[in-house]
């Protein structure tokens, strides 16, 4: 079976099964001449080449790019800033830390149970003076620890009509602490 060539002297080619290159130079009976980019004239049946677009065709087909616009859809987007951008006159909640260490200096000499008592009547000293002067929300930093005072806390906390809490924003405080967000009465 005679294999039909569709080479032409002056094609430039590629060799399959190696790194060369080249022009042919000749076509004679079943084998074509190719002269590497090298210098070196080497033959070769048709089945082991394959003809290379000029450069003048690849060119062509990109052309209509424009490379700025290329350059720019494969910049790295900048991050997104996930800071919460404050309005003016927002204030933020007050935060009321509970760790036994910030309410008293002689702790080592206390109890647990005097402790715990001191973390609770300070956390309801706060939640008073919320709802008397109006506030709208307050955070208290419990830790995380073994859940003794948040239990505490939020045992404190459902007695209370007026208000809902939750877990506080975890980015700013992880596990460790309680919103408190007040409703408020019109009047």
């Amino acid at each position: 079976m005679k294999m039909m060539t569709n080479y032409n002297i002056g094609d430039r080619v590629s060799v399959l099964d190696d790194d060369l290159n080249g022009v042919v130079t000749k076509i004679s009976g079943g084998e074509i001449t190719v002269e590497t980019d090298d210098g070196f004239s080497l033959n070769y049946q048709p089945s082991e080449l394959i003809k290379i677009q000029s450069t003048s065709l690849l060119n062509s087909g990109t052309a209509g790019f424009n490379l700025n616009e290329v350059k720019k859809q494969k910049e790295i987007p900048k991050p997104r800033s996930f800071v919460k951008e404050k309005i003016k006159g927002e204030i933020p909640p007050p935060e009321y830390d509970l760790h036994i260490e910030k309410l008293a200096k002689n702790f080592r000499s206390m109890s647990n149970y005097q402790i715990l008592d001191l973390q609770s009547e300070t956390a309801k000293r706060h939640i008073e003076h919320a709802i008397r002067n109006r506030i709208p929300k307050i955070v208290f930093i419990h830790g995380v620890g073994e859940g003794v005072l948040k239990a505490e806390l939020d045992f404190m906390l459902g007695r209370y009509d007026n208000l809902v809490f939750r877990d506080a924003n975890y980015q700013k405080y992880g596990l460790g602490a309680t919103e408190v967000i007040f409703k408020q009465k019109t009047d």
